[in-house]
């Protein structure tokens, strides 16, 4: 019997992970994180494990460091991140304050996730912390990152989380409310409802869309952690992120990505090699 998560049953998932980019949630949107929350806790009312992956800390940052547009060099994107990570996660807990729900924040190298005692712990405490009913909210440690040792985009940073804490439904969020055939700015361009598990997307254009100058991911990045967590078992839905209540109680917006069936992975004390 297949344990694949279907669309119509995604209220049913046991443990989810969001995914939402800088564009939603920093300047002007700001103003999301309370929606956001909202539709959060409503999950984790319902008996929801529920992870959050969230950029936005460079994003965040900038102001406080009089910077009007993201910074080029590693040294000033470090700084940035690390004083926007620190405000980005007060206004997660303020927001999750009247729900009775404490934040935990994780951050995550590449390095964590390739090698197996730091992946090992990575699960454990993420594990633990979902057992406390804990709301982990993860980021990529852009205060150490180099380039050399990015993940590139919180979009694959998600589909690897959803994959290390086992997840049934992954949900990117972003600006846009679905996958298009083409640039949905172009004439001609159609929403995609349903990509079935391993479809090549022949004739669709995925180029950047969404892209608001503060964010590294797009359409492309999203398409490409899609893939990944569906080859790992997990259903993935595609929104923008004034839709998450929907997609997290109904499925029925945005591009919903056919899993296949979760694979018996090789296993290294117990962890899933990724």
């Amino acid at each position: 019997m297949s344990d694949r998560l279907e669309r119509g049953a995604v209220a049913a998932a046991r443990r989810i992970v969001v995914k939402v980019g800088s564009s939603s949630i920093s300047g002007d949107n700001a103003g999301q994180i309370g929606p956001l929350v909202d539709a959060l806790a409503d999950a984790h009312a319902r008996g929801v494990e529920v992870v959050l992956v969230s950029s936005g800390a460079i994003a965040t940052g900038m102001p406080f460091l009089s910077l009007d547009a993201r910074p080029d060099d590693l040294a000033t994107q470090q700084a940035a991140a690390s004083v926007g990570q620190n405000i980005l996660i007060f206004r997660y807990q303020d927001a999750l304050r009247r729900f009775g729900i404490v934040a935990g924040q994780v951050l995550l190298t590449a390095g964590d996730l390739e090698h197996e005692t730091a992946r090992s712990n990575a699960q454990r405490a993420m594990d633990r912390l979902l057992s406390l009913r804990i709301l982990p909210i993860v980021n990529e440690n852009d205060t150490v990152a180099t380039h050399e040792i990015r993940f590139g985009d919180n979009d694959r940073l998600a589909a690897l989380v959803a994959q290390l804490v086992g997840a049934d439904l992954l949900v990117l969020l972003s600006d846009v409310d679905a996958l298009y055939t083409r640039d949905p700015r172009l004439p001609g361009a159609e929403p995609i409802d349903v990509v079935p598990f391993g479809d090549a997307l022949d004739g669709v254009e995925i180029g950047s869309t969404g892209r608001s100058g503060v964010g590294t991911g797009g359409a492309e990045t999203k398409v490409s952690a899609a893939r990944i967590a569906a080859e790992a078992g997990v259903g993935v839905l595609i929104t923008a992120t004034g839709k998450v209540g929907r997609a997290l109680a109904a499925g029925d917006v945005g591009t919903w990505f056919e899993p296949g069936e979760r694979p018996v992975s090789t296993m290294t004390g117990g962890i899933p090699v990724i």
